[in-house]
């Protein structure tokens, strides 16, 4: 799942029916369903979504042919089709817009592609299985979580895994990174440990570890940085960090399953796509910024292509108390996003897609 920058849209992969529900966040209601043309010999299975900064393409990882779908978000159709590894799952697009980085499940690697050719300039190998992708915001590391708990870390200039972060302790079950906005730390959830591991990415140790709820599957921060979001697969909950002292202060209830889950740019609302049961739920925070609500604009149509030069904020950012009550809870119906099986026997089959 992930919403446009301007605030206004939200792209939800649904993997069974291999579409992509597009969700106005004025109205909280479909607007468009996007539909990608069959591979032959192989099944639609879209996995992660990811939009560019400048809100005009979104990326989405389509597990089985192996490919990465280009939508434009002007259009809400498919425009490129990029060949990457063996089922493709995670996505992130770096800051500047020129890379989109995708892992590959299957082979063990992560795709590297160009935006502005959409063609795979380099694939970079990590540990087995690689699932979540996350990048830092002045774009100098990604970060890539794999089944095995190794967290690989890869320098963009170089395109090399400068340093593997063991999860030791932990069963297997790393996915969903974050990182803070202020790029000082990652989130990492545990699914099968019921926790949320923060690394430092000055060391690339872990420096603290969080219990949330059964089986965590995904992380998102609220723009300033002030609280993290965690999905919790096995209970239908959303666990809410308070990453100045990596606390639990809130656990949300949601649909069935959630998985995915992203924050509006504002910081008003946090979406949370429910596998199970074919909704996505909305959660007020209760915390406003200056930044109006989301509007339907325009997204804006140039790319920037120079690499980031800054490097990442240390200031802390200032907390606020978010409030939730139930009826800060809707739910948008979207089309077949439900898996048929359980989640726990289609996990040991496939371990198929993020959705992140």
């Amino acid at each position: 799942m992930a919403v446009t920058p301007n605030g206004a849209y939200a792209y939800v992969t649904n993997y069974e029916s291999g579409t992509v529900s597009v969700i106005s966040t004025a109205t909280n209601t479909v607007t468009a369903t996007v539909t990608p043309a069959a591979t032959p010999g192989a099944d639609t299975t879209l996995g992660g979504v990811a939009v560019t900064p400048n809100g005009a393409y979104a990326y989405v990882t389509n597990y089985d042919p192996g490919t990465v779908l280009v939508i434009s978000t002007a259009t809400n159709t498919v425009t490129a089709t990029v060949t990457v590894g063996t089922d493709p799952d995670g996505v992130a697009v770096t800051p500047n817009g020129a890379y989109a980085y995708v892992t590959n499940y299957g082979s063990g690697t992560v795709s590297v592609i160009n935006t502005g050719t959409n063609t795979v300039t380099a694939t970079v190998t990590v540990g087995s299985e690689p699932d979540g992708v996350a990048v830092t915001p002045n774009g100098a590391y990604v970060y890539v979580t794999s089944y095995g708990n190794a967290v690989s870390v890869i320098n963009t200039a170089t395109n090399t895994v400068t340093t593997t972060v063991n999860i030791t302790g932990f069963p297997a079950g790393a996915y969903g990174p974050a990182v803070t906005p202020n790029g000082e730390y990652v989130y990492v959830a545990d699914s099968e440990y019921h926790a949320v591991s923060v690394i430092s990415t000055a060391t690339n140790t872990i420096t603290a570890t969080v219990t949330v709820g059964n089986n965590p599957y995904v992380v998102a921060f609220t723009p300033n940085g002030a609280y993290a979001y965690v999905t919790n697969e096995g209970v239908g909950t959303v666990s809410v960090i308070n990453t100045a002292t990596n606390t639990v202060t809130a656990t949300v209830t949601v649909g069935s399953e959630p998985w995915g889950v992203a924050v509006t740019p504002n910081g008003e609302y946090v979406y949370v796509a429910n596998s199970n049961d074919g909704t996505v739920s909305v959660i007020s925070t209760g915390t406003t910024t200056s930044t109006p609500s989301p509007t339907a604009t325009s997204a804006p149509t140039s790319t920037s292509t120079s690499a980031p030069t800054t490097t990442p904020t240390t200031a802390s950012p200032t907390p606020k108390i978010p409030e939730f009550s139930s009826a800060a809870l809707v739910s948008v119906s979207i089309f077949m996003i439900a898996l048929t099986v359980s989640a726990v026997a289609w996990k040991t089959r496939t371990r198929k897609t993020l959705r992140i």
